[in-house]
């Protein structure tokens, strides 16, 4: 029953919020509307403030992850970057709580709107970080330092040495640089500003590099006072806590201060084209571009009138609305708060937008009336509408330099101008931010919970296991809402060596290539119209207790609507039974677009890329790791996709597939309600005897692979055994220290260390996992961030590693040089006992995290991590003292006595080419 939990309370929150009525007043806020949407178990109450017109939309829901989020329509006319500067700088501290980034950055912006969101599910958390938020947005300090840290600043290469040239530095500024050095970033920002070119979208909002330097402090704070208005705002509350409270605090700790304007924000129509035009951009060359000659990029635009549908095969469309309401994230608040933003920032209505219903109803209606709707409705808004934009983007050698050229010949316009007093000026002002960077943040002025109301303990999750078929099934009944979730693992351990690298590929292209009777266009369609989706991925897991032990296997994942299921397990078997792999033509646009996406990604991930090469001569897992999904693959991927004759690849595949698709390596796990339970476990049994023709009792390659049996004692007398898993255990591994430099097609660096530590089940686990998130907070985020001037960087315990990184950082081997001095301030001591409280409780908000029903038991399905050892691991974290966090600090990351690895994506450097300890890539 879905309200047992709420049996304390006599109605749930959707029913509390439907007794308000229109015209209602409370705490200065009038009731427009209340409407129950049960498609989405919710209640919508639409409110207006009196006094300044603030916007508000509540949504009560039986959810106790409680999310709050403000937006602005922040509607720039120049590319200065000033709403994205602006969005970094209000969370430099405000007139309460004046301390540097309190929040550690959680805010979203749009071209067109800035949005602050937080959930918890702490009520007394709640309160707190509404204070925070509101008098970050509404009072920011916004200094003069932090518009310089945040935005950009002349300042001396050498900012100790007045000597050293002048060069341009801040945090957006860098990051910008960063963005424009991705094509597809540049490509989608320049079609922006092309299709729209008569108003706000005309313009960069997020800054245009050389464009960002004009901007000056005053701008900032005039952009400010306009646009983060109460006037401007539109708030959004979801979840079980009572409306009455938000209100009642938002108007008194912000909107009461505040009277109505007219901020001006709104964004007219643009105008319509009598005629189409083409557009040309140039970019850089992408190195890793899987065929150097075809780097071109070509897209047509149209302009849309403001509502259409966006139309597909109607059938599949319909079940995907279906399955996207019913499946239950874990931040269904900040999904419903993104899904509203854009159409409610011009003034649509939110509440419609919640009735999807209504929407898909009219919308059937509209095609009974009209059975030519959907043609018609092509000719419109595509075949005649002149309001088209060909763009057209090609590589040009010359592009990097022409930029750095640019950018040389800003600086000289600033520096030009510049007088020996304010050369002066300029060196003392850096002199002033560095040490404000290095003074101590005293954090004692923001609310804070204590590590004493955190739980004590965790929720268990209960599990069955049973066998199907002589498969080990894992069963666990949860409110889905009606969907059904599926999981299989089967490892690799037969699979030989040679054939590791095409496993990543095998699994993209499985489910693409058509299986039994199907093409791979109506397999696209019956996966569309039957499931939630269906996916097959690579996945290498350490193990808990030993650091040379993992398991390498791939994970199938599929869900799908209750009534679904004998189709859903059909589409498997034949996956299993009946793959296509012979359609060469098809496997060549598969293997373009996986390779393209790997070379895109980088410049988003690139610390993941870095992190990866780092670790990978340090455990065997990680070894793996980067075979899978590291630089690795991505070479690999580009080499496949430059064959000319892809036979032998054709070839390979069903030799993969018979020692992937083995049910004899194989186990299974099904989330459904434990009315569907059975019958789930009926298909999958019909499922695993239709596939059990290709099982084969195979030898693993190598010989030592390890049984492991996870069991759990069930009250005093009974021990079940609860999953096998086939670990592969490397006894003679041997760690080894390498230092890896990938040069890269961008500005800006990648930058990660790191060191062989202990398992998850260690002692001393809980103790780095706490010192990894001190030293993020306290100590690296200044020196990387601030100082440094990177995007963003920091410290992570994972996998058996302590690892440092940083992202888009304008610094390489002075990020090395940081990380090495976080140790040592780390085994200095000199943290307070409220840091390291402040670092629990950002450990224990992970680690409490709320977990989907669609989740529930996979952390013990997967990695093999019981109750047990999750409750162990908590008393742990409760008991880590200052005295752990130095005992830890100088036992594994001490130079001399550790194992480590770095590694580096980065532009061209002479530093690190000129250094024999590095190898160059």
């Amino acid at each position: 029953h879905r309200h047992t939990c709420r049996a304390l309370q006599s109605t749930s929150a959707p029913e509390r919020a439907l007794q308000y009525t229109p015209g209602q007043n409370i705490h200065g806020f009038t009731i427009k509307e209340v409407v129950s949407v049960p498609d989405l178990f919710l209640t919508a109450v639409k409110l207006t403030h009196d006094q300044t017109g603030a916007h508000y939309l509540h949504a009560a829901r039986d959810d106790s992850n409680n999310l709050f989020s403000v937006q602005f329509r922040t509607t720039p006319m120049d590319s200065t970057g000033v709403p994205h500067i602006l969005e970094h700088t209000v969370l430099c501290g405000s007139q309460r709580f004046p301390v540097r980034d309190p929040l550690l950055r959680v805010s979203s912006a749009a071209s067109d709107y800035t949005m602050y969101p937080f959930s918890t599910q702490n009520s007394k958390d709640f309160k707190n970080l509404l204070s925070v938020y509101l008098d970050a947005v509404f009072f920011p300090c916004l200094r003069e330092q932090d518009f310089w840290q945040e935005g950009w600043r002349l300042e001396n290469e050498d900012p100790s040495n007045p000597k050293s040239p002048l060069v341009f530095k801040g945090v957006v500024f860098n990051e910008m640089k960063g963005a424009f050095s991705d094509n597809e970033r540049l490509y989608a920002q320049y079609l922006q500003n092309k299709l729209f070119p008569d108003h706000t979208y005309s313009v960069v909002s997020g800054g245009e590099p050389l464009c960002i330097p004009d901007l000056t402090w005053n701008q900032l704070k005039q952009f400010h006072a306009t646009h983060y208005h109460p006037s401007n705002a539109r708030f959004f509350t979801y979840g079980d806590l009572p409306l009455e409270q938000h209100l009642q605090q938002i108007h008194q700790e912000a909107l009461s201060k505040f009277e109505r304007i007219d901020p001006k924000t709104e964004v007219p129509p643009q105008p319509h084209w009598p005629y189409p035009r083409e557009a040309h951009v140039s970019c850089g060359p992408d190195a890793l571009a899987p065929d150097q000659t075809r780097q071109n990029t070509l897209c047509v635009s149209f302009l849309l009138p403001e509502v259409g549908f966006e139309e597909e095969r109607i059938e599949a469309l319909l079940h995907k609305i279906e399955i996207q309401m019913k499946h239950q994230s874990t931040n269904f608040g900040l999904a419903l708060a993104s899904y509203i933003a854009s159409s409610w920032n011009h003034d649509g209505d939110p509440v419609e937008l919640l009735q999807i219903s209504d929407s898909v109803n009219r919308f059937k209606q509209a095609l009974k009336d009209n059975p030519r709707y959907l043609q018609e409705k092509v000719q419109e808004y595509f075949k005649d509408n002149t309001h088209r934009l060909t763009l057209s983007m090609s590589p040009d050698e010359q592009y990097l330099d022409k930029q750095a050229k640019s950018e040389e010949e800003k600086l000289q316009q600033k520096v030009q101008v510049l007088t020996e007093e304010d050369r002066k000026e300029i060196y003392d002002k850096g002199l002033e931010l560095l040490s404000a960077q290095s003074a101590p943040q005293d954090a004692s002025c923001l609310p804070a919970l204590k590590v004493s109301d955190i739980d004590p303990v965790t929720t268990r999750i209960p599990v069955q296991i049973s066998s199907v078929g002589g498969v080990p099934v894992q069963l666990c009944e949860q409110p889905t809402n009606g969907l059904v979730y599926f999981r299989a693992l089967c490892n690799l351990n037969t699979l030989s060596e040679d054939l590791r690298p095409l496993v990543p590929l095998f699994c993209s292209v499985i489910t693409k290539m058509g299986c039994g009777s199907l093409d791979y266009r109506q397999q696209a369609q019956e996966m569309e119209l039957r499931t939630g989706g269906m996916s097959v991925s690579a996945q290498v897991i350490p193990d808990s207790s030993h650091l040379d032990m993992y398991e390498q296997g791939m994970v199938l994942s599929s869900s799908c609507l209750e009534r679904n299921l004998p189709h859903m397990f059909g589409l498997w078997r034949d996956v299993f039974n009946r793959p296509h792999f012979d359609d060469e033509e098809r496997l060549r646009v598969l293997v373009m677009m996986s390779a393209q996406e790997l070379a895109n990604g980088i410049s988003y991930s690139g610390h993941m890329y870095a992190m990866t090469r780092a670790a990978r001569h340090l455990t065997p897992a990680g070894d793996l790791h980067e075979t899978f999904g590291g630089m690795e693959q991505v070479k690999f991927m580009k080499r496949v996709a430059e064959m000319q004759d892809l036979n032998h690849v054709i070839r390979t595949l069903p030799r993969l597939k018979k020692h992937l698709f083995n049910p004899h390596n194989m186990r299974c796990a099904i989330n459904a309600t434990p009315q569907k339970m059975s019958d789930s476990t009926k298909h999958l049994e019909t499922f695993l005897k239709e596939v059990s023709g290709n099982r084969k009792d195979r030898k693993p390659v190598r010989p030592n692979t390890i049984l492991v049996l996870y069991t759990s004692i069930i009250e005093r007398y009974h021990t079940i055994t609860i999953l096998r898993i086939d670990m592969f255990c490397d006894s003679n591994y041997q760690p080894c220290h390498m230092k890896t430099f990938f040069q890269m097609p961008f500005p800006v660096n990648f930058v990660s260390q790191s060191i062989r530590t202990v398992p998850f089940t260690h002692q001393d686990y809980a103790s780095l996992s706490v010192l990894a998130r001190m030293m993020t907070a306290k100590y690296l985020h200044g020196e990387i961030r601030e100082k440094g001037g990177a995007y963003g960087g920091g410290a992570r315990m994972g996998s058996g590693l302590f690892t440092f990184y940083s992202y888009r950082d304008p610094q390489s081997a002075q990020t090395l040089a940081a990380f090495r001095r976080g140790v040592d301030w780390a085994k200095a001591g000199l943290f307070s006992q409220q840091d390291i409280d402040e670092a629990k409780l950002s450990v224990f908000s992970a680690v409490d995290a709320p977990v989907a029903p669609s989740d529930k038991g996979m952390s013990l399905f997967l990695n093999g991590v019981t109750d047990d050892m999750r409750d162990a691991h908590r008393q742990r974290l409760f008991r880590v003292s200052h005295q752990d966090l130095l005992d830890v600090a100088e036992r594994y990351l001490s130079v001399g006595r550790c194992t480590d690895g770095a590694a580096i994506l980065g532009p061209e450097n002479e530093v690190i080419r000129k250094d024999p300890s590095w190898i160059i890539k």
